[in-house]
């Protein structure tokens, strides 16, 4: 007889750290020069005026002035026709 009762294997414990993705300056916030504007996996919302692209595809201000976001029309190489969000920093 075993003197201890079998420990199973638990496999749902492990948890991933936060990522912290998202928006950080919403629509007529000010932004800064290389303030970070949105956090995203993939380029879901696009880069428009005075606005450049990081690494892991962040989007940060290149000049200083207000946020702005706004929607264009896409057309895919099938023809197809999205509307993607795209990011702005208009300078006063």
């Amino acid at each position: 007889m075993a003197t201890r009762k079998a420990g199973g294997s638990a496999k749902n414990l492990r948890d991933s750290n936060p990522k912290y993705l998202g928006v950080k300056l919403a629509d007529g916030q000010q932004a800064q020069t290389g303030a970070i504007i949105v956090r995203q996996r993939g380029t879901k919302i696009m880069p428009g005026e005075n606005v450049g692209v990081g690494r892991d595809h962040s989007l940060f201000a290149l000049k200083e002035g207000i946020v702005r976001f706004s929607s264009k029309r896409k057309t895919h190489f099938d023809g197809k026709t999205i509307i993607k969000k795209v990011v702005s920093v208009l300078s006063e």
